[in-house]
């Protein structure tokens, strides 16, 4: 088997060699069908040059001195008979006519032998052609035994006793066509022999030859794709441009390089997933741990505690089940994000009132830590094109992400201003602020600032979930944070235009 063979599928290659020999007979039966009609016309055309004159001869020995014609009109078939006799006896292959002018036959040695021919004139116009080019063209008339069909010939005009018409010499007649016909088999029987073992031989070679040079970039892209397919996931085919099927090169690097990305992504998702559930297994473990030991005190000194220690200890259990609710609603609310489960419904609103309702519900909170929470500038109201639900539960996250790392005396500021087609959206706070360093990292999935400091206590997921819903409102949302200066978290959401 043949190297082509072996990197090429069976079929392919079996696809191939059909095309190839369809086209090679093809080329071939083309070359004999045109090689016999140019051989065919060259021969008549040969045969009518060398006897373009034979009627002049005719009439010029024939007619001299004795008429075609009897005292009654009739043709005189004793001497026009002895005369096509003579030219037959030396040429079979011709049939000689008598017409009048108007193209009548009148007499032929072939009609006067009993055989009869079906057409009983002959056009004229081939004749006047012949007449007018004196033989020097290649031109075909009417056959009188064959209707329909043409033949060379050789024509001249008589005018004996009054009477004109035309000596009609057929070159190619009945006997000479039978002949050729026998002889041009023979000639095109030894001629397909020949081709056809020459064409095998040739087409063989040149097979080899086609096939291999035509899928040689074929079997570049093929080994290419099983080493991709064996594993080494940097084959790549090289200068694709250039390859004689550049679309399918280009598809297959581009194909490999998503694929390559994809597993990528999904290596780092897997990693953050793993990353995210001992996070998550960690801080579910504490309220539960913290529910526990509780529970089982109540359980097993509920007798001895005083009401008080009962009702502290009740408290305790009521925060920790909210945490536990709290986280449980996060994860869920970022699984159906990360999993692209939820789609925004945009519609235009008031994100001033949205402002007013969220810094209502957050002033108990601010309130207990002595935090003052405000809209700056209450009074203008502005309009904007988003989901509502959405952007209420971002603005949510990140005024209690201010609230809680801003420290007692401090403030927490909502600012909304409208920068032409755009509202900019800023809540900012007079906390601590962000290490420089772990700003790039504040969005990701579960990252937390001062994780381990037990004040500044949380889940991890508000800023990720934050992150999501403005990526499905095609924004950005940008953190600004000095250290001990505070922070600002700032994005824009599209004006409504009235």
């Amino acid at each position: 088997m043949s190297t082509v063979e072996k990197t090429l599928t069976p079929r392919l290659v079996k696809k191939l060699w059909m095309a190839f020999i369809a086209l090679i007979i093809l080329m071939g039966t083309s070359y004999m069908l045109i090689t016999s009609y140019f051989a065919q016309k060259h021969h008549e055309e040969t045969t009518q040059r060398l006897n373009a004159d034979v009627a002049h001869h005719v009439i010029a020995e024939k007619f001299d001195g004795a008429s075609p014609f009897l005292d009654d009109g009739s043709v005189n078939k004793p001497l026009f008979g002895d005369l096509m006799h003579d030219m037959m006896a030396v040429n079979r292959g011709i049939e000689v006519y008598l017409l009048d002018k108007t193209g009548e036959i009148l007499y032929s040695v072939v009609l006067d032998h009993g055989e009869t021919a079906p057409a009983k004139r002959v056009s004229l116009t081939p004749i006047e052609s012949f007449i007018a080019q004196k033989g020097e063209g290649f031109v075909r008339g009417d056959d009188p035994r064959n209707p329909g069909e043409q033949k060379i010939f050789s024509a001249a005009p008589y005018s004996v006793d009054g009477r004109e018409g035309y000596v009609y010499i057929v070159l190619a007649g009945k006997n000479f066509q039978q002949v050729s016909d026998t002889l041009w088999g023979q000639y095109f029987a030894r001629l397909g022999i020949g081709a056809t073992l020459l064409t095998t031989v040739f087409s063989i070679l040149l097979g080899l030859l086609a096939i291999w040079f035509l899928t040689k970039n074929l079997r570049l892209i093929i080994t290419t794709v099983r080493r991709f397919q064996d594993g080494d996931l940097s084959a790549r085919i090289e200068k694709p441009e250039t390859s004689d099927i550049a679309i399918f090169a280009k598809s297959f690097n581009g194909m490999a390089d998503t694929i390559v990305d994809n597993m990528d992504k999904l290596q780092s998702v897997d990693m953050l997933r793993r990353e995210l559930i001992a996070n998550v297994s960690h801080d579910l473990r504490t309220p539960l741990a913290i529910l526990k030991g509780y529970i089982e005190t109540l359980q097993i000194k509920g007798d001895s505690l005083t009401e008080k220690e009962k009702q502290t200890y009740l408290q305790i259990t009521h925060d920790n089940v909210d945490k536990l609710s709290k986280l449980i609603n996060q994860l869920f609310e970022y699984s159906k994000l990360e999993a692209e489960q939820v789609t925004p419904i945009k519609e235009p609103f008031s994100i001033t009132e949205l402002s007013y309702d969220l810094i209502a519900k957050f002033k108990v909170l601010a309130g207990k830590k002595d935090i003052v929470l405000h809209l700056e500038k209450p009074q203008e109201n502005h309009v904007v094109f988003a989901d509502v639900s959405l952007v209420e539960r971002a603005l949510q996250n990140l005024i209690e992400n201010a609230i809680k790392y801003t420290e007692p005396k401090g403030t927490v500021t909502l600012s909304l201003v409208q920068n032409g087609n755009q509202v900019e959206i800023n809540i900012s706070d007079t906390g601590a602020g962000i290490p420089i360093n772990e700003q790039p990292f504040i969005f990701d999935r579960y990252k937390q600032v001062d994780k381990n400091d037990p004040k500044k206590t949380g889940y991890g997921l508000g800023l990720a979930i934050v992150k999501k819903i403005m990526d499905l409102h095609d924004t950005t949302i940008t953190v600004l944070s000095k250290p001990k200066e505070g922070s600002s978290f700032i994005f824009n959401l599209p004006a409504y235009q009235v």
